[in-house]
């Protein structure tokens, strides 16, 4: 386990909070929550049917956890008068409200989170991304002064001493397909606060591009230096530059080669792309090519933390985006 882990784990337990794991009817939650409940990282609510809970925590020490069945709750009839008030104007029936919150188990999650009954959501080890989200924004909305949510990951990288001592946040790499300049600029003003408070560490942000500072000429290019301008006058505290190539970001002598005089490039610790393809395969690229952890998919802008999995996780992914998602809650 990373030493950030290990840190992140240790601040889960000082200060317990409560998380929803909407995922019954998988088995890798329970798995998860075993280890949850035992290292006690978490208090637990677990939404399901008996029978499917039964079923998928078979032979699993998980009975610490609470149990929520939308079908006999006490909660629900309240929760689709809730609903239905803050969806009619989209055109949302009270038949239909009280339908997702019986059959879609993350409606009910949210609805718990913005009732102060818990205060965040692990999902999407069975769900889409989309699946995930729209209940959370529908819901829960955008945190105050937040223009958009986007994603980030935590790489740590091993035998490696650029970044952070090998540590990284790597954003966006699952969400916002291709961001405009206000946009990147959003990313990398909510990439700086996530990286410090998870990692404890003075954000170093630099806004990737193939050009460092004008040596191409593109309309893409013109979109990441426009990003920086709009970064730097929105946030003049924070040390941030760009448009900056990968090497010129993170590697001092490039850095100082072709970003001359530049307060980051060399020892960036927060890389924003400049699109979903671009950081999706860096962060996969690092991922399987230098043997780096990566902690996410984890969502920030979230009124309350809600977090989507990627649907290849595995239990011990699960525990892990929990822990994180406790210390979000603990700063929010």
């Amino acid at each position: 386990m990373s030493a950030f882990l290990e840190n992140v784990k240790a601040r889960a337990k000082a200060d317990k909070k409560t998380i929803v794991l909407p995922e019954s009817m998988d088995r890798r939650t329970f798995e998860a929550a075993a280890v949850i409940l035992k290292e006690e990282l978490a208090n637990l609510i677990i939404i399901g049917n008996p029978e499917e809970v039964a079923e998928n925590s078979k032979g699993l020490d998980v009975a610490a956890a609470c149990y929520v069945d939308p079908a006999t709750s006490d909660k629900t009839a309240k929760y689709v008068d809730q609903l239905y008030e803050m969806r009619k104007a989209k055109g949302m029936t009270k038949e239909q409200a009280e339908d997702l919150l019986l059959h879609d188990y993350m409606y009910f999650a949210c609805m718990m989170v913005k009732n102060g009954e818990a205060d965040g959501v692990v999902s999407g080890a069975c769900h889409s991304t989309a699946n995930t989200l729209r209940p959370s924004l529908q819901i829960i909305k955008t945190a105050p002064g937040t223009k958009l949510v986007s994603t980030f990951f935590i790489m740590v990288v091993p035998n490696c001493d650029l970044g952070e001592n090998g540590m990284f946040l790597f954003s966006d790499c699952g969400l916002n397909q291709n961001p405009d300049p206000e946009q990147l600029a959003a990313i990398a003003a909510s990439s700086a606060e996530s990286f410090k408070m998870l990692v404890g560490a003075e954000p170093r942000v630099a806004m990737l591009s193939h050009s460092s500072k004008g040596s191409a000429k593109h309309a893409d290019v013109d979109k990441v230096a426009e990003a920086t301008r709009i970064a730097k006058e929105q946030n003049p505290d924070l040390m941030l530059d760009g448009e900056l190539q990968a090497d010129a970001a993170m590697v001092a002598s490039v850095g100082s080669s072709k970003a001359p005089g530049s307060p980051v490039a060399g020892k960036a610790n927060v890389l924003i792309f400049p699109d979903l393809d671009a950081g999706n395969i860096g962060y996969k690229l690092v991922q399987r090519l230098a043997k780096a952890e990566a902690y996410g998919p984890v969502t920030q802008g979230i009124a309350a933390p809600i977090n989507d999995l990627s649907r290849g996780c595995s239990s011990d992914d699960i525990v892990g985006v929990v822990a994180i998602t406790a210390v979000q809650a603990q700063n929010r």
